[in-house]
Protein backbone atom coordinates (compact mmCIF):
# COMPACT_ATOMS: atom_id res chain seq x y z
CA UNK A 1 0.00 0.00 0.00
CA UNK A 2 1.43 3.29 -1.13
CA UNK A 3 2.33 5.31 2.26
CA UNK A 4 1.00 9.08 2.23
CA UNK A 5 4.13 10.47 3.83
CA UNK A 6 7.59 9.65 4.38
CA UNK A 7 8.69 12.27 7.14
CA UNK A 8 7.58 15.69 5.72
CA UNK A 9 7.08 14.39 2.51
CA UNK A 10 4.54 14.05 0.11
CA UNK A 11 4.29 10.65 -1.77
CA UNK A 12 2.70 10.69 -5.02
CA UNK A 13 3.67 7.52 -6.11
CA UNK A 14 5.83 4.52 -6.51
CA UNK A 15 9.05 4.75 -8.89
CA UNK A 16 10.86 0.95 -8.60
CA UNK A 17 11.44 -1.42 -5.97
CA UNK A 18 14.47 -3.52 -4.92
CA UNK A 19 15.24 -6.40 -2.72
CA UNK A 20 15.76 -3.85 0.11
CA UNK A 21 14.21 -0.97 -0.71
CA UNK A 22 11.48 1.21 -2.56
CA UNK A 23 12.23 4.34 -4.04
CA UNK A 24 8.83 7.06 -4.50
CA UNK A 25 8.20 10.17 -6.46
CA UNK A 26 7.40 13.00 -3.63
CA UNK A 27 6.40 16.41 -3.31
CA UNK A 28 8.88 18.27 -0.48
CA UNK A 29 5.91 21.17 0.84
CA UNK A 30 8.63 23.15 2.14
CA UNK A 31 11.15 23.36 -0.66
CA UNK A 32 8.66 23.22 -3.55
CA UNK A 33 9.96 20.62 -5.49
CA UNK A 34 9.57 17.37 -6.22
CA UNK A 35 11.94 14.54 -5.08
CA UNK A 36 12.74 11.09 -4.45
CA UNK A 37 12.73 9.49 -1.47
CA UNK A 38 14.41 6.46 -0.96
CA UNK A 39 12.91 4.49 1.64
CA UNK A 40 14.51 1.04 3.31
CA UNK A 41 11.87 -1.87 3.56
CA UNK A 42 10.80 -2.09 7.50
CA UNK A 43 11.53 -5.93 7.17
CA UNK A 44 15.42 -5.57 7.02
CA UNK A 45 15.36 -3.68 10.52
CA UNK A 46 14.44 -6.66 11.98
CA UNK A 47 17.74 -8.83 12.08
CA UNK A 48 20.07 -6.14 14.57
CA UNK A 49 23.13 -7.05 11.80
CA UNK A 50 21.08 -6.44 8.59
CA UNK A 51 19.45 -3.84 10.58
CA UNK A 52 22.64 -2.00 11.15
CA UNK A 53 24.02 -2.83 7.49
CA UNK A 54 21.27 -1.20 6.02
CA UNK A 55 21.11 2.16 8.21
CA UNK A 56 24.84 2.38 7.43
CA UNK A 57 23.80 2.89 3.70
CA UNK A 58 21.78 5.55 4.24
CA UNK A 59 24.14 7.39 6.74
CA UNK A 60 27.34 6.77 4.06
CA UNK A 61 24.65 7.92 1.25
CA UNK A 62 23.45 10.70 3.55
CA UNK A 63 27.31 12.14 5.13
CA UNK A 64 27.63 12.73 1.35
CA UNK A 65 24.71 15.94 0.95
CA UNK A 66 26.18 18.78 -0.29
CA UNK A 67 30.01 17.52 -0.85
CA UNK A 68 29.46 16.57 -4.52
CA UNK A 69 27.55 19.31 -6.56
CA UNK A 70 27.79 18.24 -9.89
CA UNK A 71 25.23 18.29 -12.89
CA UNK A 72 25.83 14.48 -13.46
CA UNK A 73 25.47 12.97 -10.13
CA UNK A 74 22.11 13.14 -7.70
CA UNK A 75 22.02 15.28 -5.08
CA UNK A 76 21.12 14.45 -1.44
CA UNK A 77 19.10 16.68 0.02
CA UNK A 78 17.92 15.07 3.48
CA UNK A 79 18.02 11.74 5.47
CA UNK A 80 16.48 10.18 8.51
CA UNK A 81 17.90 7.26 9.77
CA UNK A 82 16.07 6.02 13.19
CA UNK A 83 15.24 3.08 14.67
CA UNK A 84 12.44 2.17 12.86
CA UNK A 85 12.32 4.08 9.79
CA UNK A 86 15.38 4.89 7.25
CA UNK A 87 15.66 6.97 4.47
CA UNK A 88 16.68 9.53 2.00
CA UNK A 89 15.87 12.52 -0.03
CA UNK A 90 17.15 13.01 -3.34
CA UNK A 91 17.20 14.84 -6.81
CA UNK A 92 14.30 13.93 -8.76
CA UNK A 93 15.57 12.12 -12.38
CA UNK A 94 12.89 11.47 -14.52
CA UNK A 95 14.27 9.49 -16.94
CA UNK A 96 15.14 6.16 -15.71
CA UNK A 97 18.24 4.21 -15.82
CA UNK A 98 20.82 2.82 -18.10
CA UNK A 99 19.22 -0.80 -17.94
CA UNK A 100 16.79 0.16 -20.99
CA UNK A 101 19.91 1.28 -23.28
CA UNK A 102 21.97 -2.34 -22.78
CA UNK A 103 20.01 -5.23 -24.73
CA UNK A 104 20.37 -6.64 -27.81
CA UNK A 105 18.17 -4.77 -30.69
CA UNK A 106 17.75 -1.40 -28.01
CA UNK A 107 21.15 -0.07 -27.72
CA UNK A 108 21.86 3.50 -28.04
CA UNK A 109 24.01 4.93 -31.20
CA UNK A 110 27.80 4.82 -30.83
CA UNK A 111 28.11 8.40 -30.45
CA UNK A 112 25.49 8.56 -27.38
CA UNK A 113 26.93 5.68 -25.71
CA UNK A 114 30.38 7.90 -25.47
CA UNK A 115 28.71 10.92 -24.65
CA UNK A 116 27.10 9.44 -21.51
CA UNK A 117 30.02 7.28 -20.58
CA UNK A 118 32.36 10.63 -21.17
CA UNK A 119 29.90 12.47 -18.62
CA UNK A 120 30.57 9.30 -15.99
CA UNK A 121 33.97 9.58 -16.25
CA UNK A 122 33.76 13.76 -15.48
CA UNK A 123 31.20 13.51 -13.00
CA UNK A 124 33.50 10.48 -11.15
CA UNK A 125 36.77 12.86 -11.37
CA UNK A 126 34.81 14.94 -9.46
CA UNK A 127 34.02 12.22 -6.67
CA UNK A 128 37.73 11.61 -6.75
CA UNK A 129 38.80 14.98 -6.41
CA UNK A 130 36.39 14.91 -3.29
CA UNK A 131 37.77 11.85 -2.04
CA UNK A 132 35.03 9.69 -2.86
CA UNK A 133 35.32 5.95 -4.67
CA UNK A 134 31.80 4.98 -5.71
CA UNK A 135 32.75 1.31 -5.62
CA UNK A 136 28.92 -0.28 -7.06
CA UNK A 137 28.84 2.07 -10.74
CA UNK A 138 26.51 -0.42 -13.08
CA UNK A 139 23.39 1.04 -15.26
CA UNK A 140 21.00 0.40 -12.59
CA UNK A 141 22.94 3.46 -11.04
CA UNK A 142 23.02 5.71 -13.62
CA UNK A 143 20.10 8.01 -14.33
CA UNK A 144 18.88 9.00 -17.77
CA UNK A 145 17.48 13.03 -16.90
CA UNK A 146 16.76 14.10 -20.47
CA UNK A 147 14.48 11.94 -23.25
CA UNK A 148 17.37 12.42 -25.75
CA UNK A 149 19.42 9.88 -23.10
CA UNK A 150 22.23 11.38 -23.33
CA UNK A 151 21.94 13.51 -20.01
CA UNK A 152 22.64 11.41 -17.30
CA UNK A 153 22.94 11.55 -13.27
CA UNK A 154 25.11 9.11 -11.17
CA UNK A 155 23.27 7.91 -8.31
CA UNK A 156 23.54 5.34 -5.04
CA UNK A 157 26.63 6.11 -3.44
CA UNK A 158 25.99 3.80 -0.08
CA UNK A 159 28.38 1.86 -0.52
CA UNK A 160 31.41 4.56 -1.88
CA UNK A 161 34.63 4.81 -0.15
CA UNK A 162 35.28 8.02 1.32
CA UNK A 163 39.15 9.19 2.46
CA UNK A 164 39.34 11.59 5.46
CA UNK A 165 35.55 10.52 6.87
CA UNK A 166 34.25 9.11 10.08
CA UNK A 167 31.58 7.37 8.52
CA UNK A 168 32.49 3.00 8.48
CA UNK A 169 32.86 1.86 5.32
CA UNK A 170 30.91 -1.10 4.36
CA UNK A 171 32.35 -3.86 2.68
CA UNK A 172 31.56 -7.18 0.55
CA UNK A 173 28.81 -4.35 -1.19
CA UNK A 174 28.52 -3.87 -5.11
CA UNK A 175 27.16 -6.03 -8.16
CA UNK A 176 30.17 -8.90 -8.87
CA UNK A 177 29.17 -8.77 -12.52
CA UNK A 178 30.51 -4.90 -13.11
CA UNK A 179 33.34 -5.52 -10.28
CA UNK A 180 37.05 -5.13 -10.60
CA UNK A 181 39.44 -8.20 -10.07
CA UNK A 182 40.78 -6.17 -6.80
CA UNK A 183 37.35 -5.87 -5.78
CA UNK A 184 36.19 -9.21 -6.18
CA UNK A 185 39.44 -10.61 -4.38
CA UNK A 186 38.53 -7.98 -1.92
CA UNK A 187 41.96 -6.56 -1.53
CA UNK A 188 42.73 -2.58 -1.55
CA UNK A 189 40.99 -0.44 -4.11
CA UNK A 190 41.05 2.70 -5.51
CA UNK A 191 40.06 5.32 -8.15
CA UNK A 192 41.10 2.58 -10.64
CA UNK A 193 38.18 -0.06 -9.60
CA UNK A 194 35.08 2.53 -10.85
CA UNK A 195 37.68 2.75 -13.73
CA UNK A 196 37.36 -1.08 -14.36
CA UNK A 197 33.76 -0.93 -13.76
CA UNK A 198 32.48 2.34 -16.25
CA UNK A 199 34.38 -0.19 -18.60
CA UNK A 200 32.18 -3.00 -18.12
CA UNK A 201 29.11 -0.34 -18.31
CA UNK A 202 30.44 0.41 -21.43
CA UNK A 203 31.11 -2.96 -22.83
CA UNK A 204 27.57 -3.89 -22.40
CA UNK A 205 25.83 -0.25 -23.48
CA UNK A 206 28.31 -1.06 -26.86
CA UNK A 207 27.23 -4.67 -27.44
CA UNK A 208 24.66 -5.65 -25.40
CA UNK A 209 26.14 -8.01 -23.54
CA UNK A 210 28.61 -8.52 -20.26
CA UNK A 211 31.89 -9.41 -20.46
CA UNK A 212 31.64 -12.51 -18.02
CA UNK A 213 28.42 -13.72 -17.64
CA UNK A 214 27.28 -17.25 -15.62
CA UNK A 215 24.77 -18.47 -13.28
CA UNK A 216 27.38 -19.64 -10.81
CA UNK A 217 28.88 -16.55 -8.72
CA UNK A 218 31.66 -18.44 -8.00
CA UNK A 219 32.57 -19.22 -12.21
CA UNK A 220 31.72 -15.64 -12.31
CA UNK A 221 34.51 -14.42 -9.91
CA UNK A 222 36.46 -16.97 -11.52
CA UNK A 223 36.18 -15.90 -14.96
CA UNK A 224 36.47 -11.97 -13.86
CA UNK A 225 39.88 -12.91 -12.38
CA UNK A 226 40.94 -15.03 -15.31
CA UNK A 227 39.55 -14.79 -17.99
CA UNK A 228 39.98 -12.60 -21.30
CA UNK A 229 36.33 -11.19 -22.37
CA UNK A 230 35.28 -11.51 -26.04
CA UNK A 231 36.64 -8.31 -27.95
CA UNK A 232 33.64 -6.38 -28.76
CA UNK A 233 33.77 -6.00 -32.23
CA UNK A 234 33.32 -10.34 -31.67
CA UNK A 235 29.69 -9.15 -30.60
CA UNK A 236 29.11 -6.01 -32.77
CA UNK A 237 32.11 -5.92 -35.55
CA UNK A 238 31.12 -1.79 -36.51
CA UNK A 239 32.00 -0.88 -33.76
CA UNK A 240 35.25 1.39 -34.20
CA UNK A 241 38.60 0.34 -33.31
CA UNK A 242 39.31 3.23 -31.23
CA UNK A 243 36.52 2.27 -28.98
CA UNK A 244 37.64 -1.04 -28.88
CA UNK A 245 41.09 0.10 -26.94
CA UNK A 246 39.34 2.31 -25.04
CA UNK A 247 37.35 -0.49 -23.54
CA UNK A 248 39.68 -3.05 -23.04
CA UNK A 249 42.20 -0.57 -21.66
CA UNK A 250 39.62 0.35 -18.73
CA UNK A 251 38.99 -3.38 -18.24
CA UNK A 252 42.44 -4.37 -18.20
CA UNK A 253 42.75 -6.75 -14.63
CA UNK A 254 46.43 -5.48 -14.15
CA UNK A 255 45.33 -2.52 -12.34
CA UNK A 256 48.74 -0.97 -13.31
CA UNK A 257 47.50 -1.29 -17.05
CA UNK A 258 44.40 0.19 -16.51
CA UNK A 259 43.79 4.14 -17.13
CA UNK A 260 45.50 5.35 -14.11
CA UNK A 261 43.13 8.47 -13.78
CA UNK A 262 39.57 9.32 -15.11
CA UNK A 263 41.49 12.54 -17.32
CA UNK A 264 42.88 9.69 -19.19
CA UNK A 265 39.83 7.75 -19.56
CA UNK A 266 37.81 10.90 -20.79
CA UNK A 267 40.65 12.31 -23.07
CA UNK A 268 40.69 8.93 -25.33
CA UNK A 269 36.48 9.09 -25.36
CA UNK A 270 36.63 12.84 -26.92
CA UNK A 271 39.53 11.80 -29.61
CA UNK A 272 37.90 8.29 -30.22
CA UNK A 273 34.44 10.34 -30.82
CA UNK A 274 36.18 13.23 -33.16
CA UNK A 275 38.20 10.19 -35.36
CA UNK A 276 35.82 7.39 -35.12
CA UNK A 277 31.82 8.99 -35.01
CA UNK A 278 31.72 12.82 -36.11
CA UNK A 279 31.43 13.46 -39.36
CA UNK A 280 32.59 16.60 -40.87
CA UNK A 281 29.20 17.99 -41.89
CA UNK A 282 27.71 17.42 -38.90
CA UNK A 283 25.37 20.13 -37.74
CA UNK A 284 24.57 19.51 -34.50
CA UNK A 285 27.74 19.93 -32.49
CA UNK A 286 27.59 17.11 -29.23
CA UNK A 287 28.13 18.16 -25.66
CA UNK A 288 31.27 16.21 -25.88
CA UNK A 289 32.73 17.97 -28.38
CA UNK A 290 31.20 21.26 -26.90
CA UNK A 291 33.32 20.21 -23.45
CA UNK A 292 36.64 18.46 -25.08
CA UNK A 293 36.61 22.49 -27.32
CA UNK A 294 36.47 24.65 -23.91
CA UNK A 295 38.40 23.06 -22.10
CA UNK A 296 41.15 23.73 -24.72
CA UNK A 297 40.53 27.81 -24.55
CA UNK A 298 42.87 29.44 -21.77
CA UNK A 299 40.00 31.66 -21.19
CA UNK A 300 38.48 28.74 -19.06
CA UNK A 301 41.39 27.65 -17.52
CA UNK A 302 40.55 28.01 -14.23
CA UNK A 303 36.91 27.11 -14.32
CA UNK A 304 35.98 23.54 -13.28
CA UNK A 305 34.34 20.61 -14.83
CA UNK A 306 30.66 22.01 -13.09
CA UNK A 307 31.56 25.71 -14.11
CA UNK A 308 31.92 23.74 -17.64
CA UNK A 309 28.83 22.48 -17.96
CA UNK A 310 26.93 24.96 -16.69
CA UNK A 311 28.57 27.04 -19.80
CA UNK A 312 27.41 24.41 -22.21
CA UNK A 313 23.73 24.42 -20.51
CA UNK A 314 23.00 28.44 -20.95
CA UNK A 315 25.19 29.02 -24.48
CA UNK A 316 24.04 28.94 -27.95
CA UNK A 317 26.01 27.53 -30.73
CA UNK A 318 25.42 28.01 -33.93
CA UNK A 319 27.13 27.41 -37.59
CA UNK A 320 26.99 31.14 -40.20
CA UNK A 321 28.48 30.83 -43.68
CA UNK A 322 30.88 32.83 -45.51
CA UNK A 323 29.89 36.04 -45.53
CA UNK A 324 27.59 36.42 -42.92
CA UNK A 325 27.65 39.95 -40.98
CA UNK A 326 28.57 38.47 -36.65
CA UNK A 327 28.69 41.90 -35.12
CA UNK A 328 27.24 45.21 -37.06
CA UNK A 329 29.42 48.59 -35.68
CA UNK A 330 27.42 50.79 -34.28
CA UNK A 331 24.24 48.26 -33.69
CA UNK A 332 23.20 47.57 -29.95
CA UNK A 333 24.05 44.25 -28.56
CA UNK A 334 23.85 42.47 -25.36
CA UNK A 335 25.91 39.13 -26.01
CA UNK A 336 29.46 38.33 -26.64
CA UNK A 337 30.77 34.98 -28.54
CA UNK A 338 33.64 32.70 -29.59
CA UNK A 339 35.32 31.56 -32.65
CA UNK A 340 34.97 27.85 -32.31
CA UNK A 341 35.89 26.82 -36.46
CA UNK A 342 36.68 29.26 -39.09
CA UNK A 343 37.86 33.02 -39.54
CA UNK A 344 36.30 36.14 -39.58
CA UNK A 345 37.57 39.82 -39.90
CA UNK A 346 37.10 42.31 -37.38
CA UNK A 347 36.79 45.92 -39.22
CA UNK A 348 36.03 49.44 -38.19
CA UNK A 349 35.15 52.63 -40.88
CA UNK A 350 35.87 49.71 -43.58
CA UNK A 351 39.78 49.42 -42.02
CA UNK A 352 40.51 45.72 -40.78
CA UNK A 353 41.86 45.64 -37.18
CA UNK A 354 42.07 41.81 -37.25
CA UNK A 355 41.39 38.56 -38.01
CA UNK A 356 39.74 36.04 -35.33
CA UNK A 357 40.56 32.53 -35.37
CA UNK A 358 39.44 29.36 -33.31
CA UNK A 359 39.50 30.25 -29.85
CA UNK A 360 38.95 34.56 -30.21
CA UNK A 361 36.51 36.05 -28.06
CA UNK A 362 34.54 38.97 -29.25
CA UNK A 363 31.90 41.20 -28.64
CA UNK A 364 32.54 41.03 -24.61
CA UNK A 365 32.22 45.24 -24.16
CA UNK A 366 28.37 44.37 -23.25
CA UNK A 367 29.36 42.60 -20.44
CA UNK A 368 30.67 46.13 -18.89
CA UNK A 369 27.38 48.28 -20.50
CA UNK A 370 24.70 49.63 -17.67
CA UNK A 371 22.66 48.40 -21.06
CA UNK A 372 22.80 47.14 -24.59
CA UNK A 373 27.13 48.13 -25.81
CA UNK A 374 26.91 49.94 -29.02
CA UNK A 375 29.48 47.87 -31.21
CA UNK A 376 32.46 49.15 -32.12
CA UNK A 377 33.45 47.32 -34.73
CA UNK A 378 31.81 44.43 -36.80
CA UNK A 379 32.75 41.07 -37.56
CA UNK A 380 32.22 39.49 -40.57
CA UNK A 381 32.72 35.46 -41.58
CA UNK A 382 35.48 35.15 -43.93
CA UNK A 383 34.66 31.42 -43.98
CA UNK A 384 32.14 28.82 -42.70
CA UNK A 385 32.10 29.38 -39.21
CA UNK A 386 30.89 28.10 -35.81
CA UNK A 387 29.89 30.23 -32.83
CA UNK A 388 29.47 30.13 -28.99
CA UNK A 389 26.99 32.87 -27.91
CA UNK A 390 26.61 33.64 -24.72
CA UNK A 391 23.47 36.60 -23.50
CA UNK A 392 24.16 38.86 -20.77
CA UNK A 393 21.13 37.98 -18.78
CA UNK A 394 21.94 34.58 -19.34
CA UNK A 395 25.63 34.80 -17.28
CA UNK A 396 23.49 37.15 -15.01
CA UNK A 397 21.69 33.92 -13.99
CA UNK A 398 25.04 31.39 -13.80
CA UNK A 399 26.05 30.49 -10.14
CA UNK A 400 28.09 33.18 -8.74
CA UNK A 401 31.37 30.87 -8.91
CA UNK A 402 30.93 30.44 -12.65
CA UNK A 403 30.11 34.06 -13.10
CA UNK A 404 33.48 35.26 -11.11
CA UNK A 405 35.39 33.27 -13.07
CA UNK A 406 33.95 35.00 -16.80
CA UNK A 407 34.99 38.51 -15.59
CA UNK A 408 38.27 37.10 -13.97
CA UNK A 409 38.96 35.74 -17.63
CA UNK A 410 37.63 39.20 -19.66
CA UNK A 411 39.72 41.21 -17.75
CA UNK A 412 43.07 39.16 -18.34
CA UNK A 413 41.37 39.39 -22.05
CA UNK A 414 41.31 43.58 -21.71
CA UNK A 415 44.55 43.66 -19.92
CA UNK A 416 46.22 41.60 -22.83
CA UNK A 417 44.63 43.78 -25.70
CA UNK A 418 45.29 46.82 -23.92
CA UNK A 419 49.09 45.80 -23.51
CA UNK A 420 49.20 44.48 -27.53
CA UNK A 421 47.78 48.41 -27.95
CA UNK A 422 50.68 50.09 -25.97
CA UNK A 423 52.69 48.32 -27.99
CA UNK A 424 51.75 49.26 -30.96
CA UNK A 425 51.28 52.32 -30.09
CA UNK A 426 55.11 52.23 -28.78
CA UNK A 427 55.90 50.71 -32.69
CA UNK A 428 54.02 53.31 -34.38
CA UNK A 429 55.86 56.49 -32.53
CA UNK A 430 59.23 54.88 -32.63
CA UNK A 431 58.62 54.22 -36.79
CA UNK A 432 57.57 57.82 -36.89
CA UNK A 433 60.46 59.19 -34.80
CA UNK A 434 62.88 57.30 -36.73
CA UNK A 435 60.62 58.59 -39.70
CA UNK A 436 61.27 62.33 -38.75
CA UNK A 437 65.14 61.60 -38.14
CA UNK A 438 65.90 59.86 -41.49
CA UNK A 439 63.85 63.22 -43.05
CA UNK A 440 65.58 65.31 -41.49
CA UNK A 441 68.95 63.79 -42.28
CA UNK A 442 68.06 63.77 -45.73
CA UNK A 443 67.15 67.58 -45.71
CA UNK A 444 70.60 68.34 -44.50
CA UNK A 445 72.12 66.25 -46.89
CA UNK A 446 69.91 68.31 -49.60
CA UNK A 447 71.12 71.38 -47.96
CA UNK A 448 75.00 70.70 -48.29
CA UNK A 449 75.06 69.67 -51.92
CA UNK A 450 75.77 72.18 -54.41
Amino acid sequence: MLPERIGKYEIRRLLGEGATSSVYLAWDPFNQREVAVKQISPFFFKPPHRGRLFRQLLVNEASLAGKLKHPHIVQIYDAVVDVDNAYVAMEYVPGGTLEALTHPGKLAPIERVIEIIFKCTRALDHAFHKGVIHRDIKPANILLSTADGTNICISDFGSAFQEKSEVTQIANLGSPAYMSPQQVREIQIDHRSDIYSLGVVMYQLLTGHLPFESDNSYNLIYSIISEKPLAVTEHRPEIPKELETIVHRAMEKDVERRYQNWGEFSHDLSLAFRNCVLKPDRETLPETEKFRFLRTLSFFNKFSDVELWETIGFSQWDQFQHGTVLLKEGEAGDFFSFLVEGEANVKRNRALLGVLTPGDCFGEIALFSAGKGVRSASVKATTKVRVITIYKKALERASDACRMHFYQAFLTVLATRLSLTSSRIANAEENSSLGDEVACQCGQNTDSNP
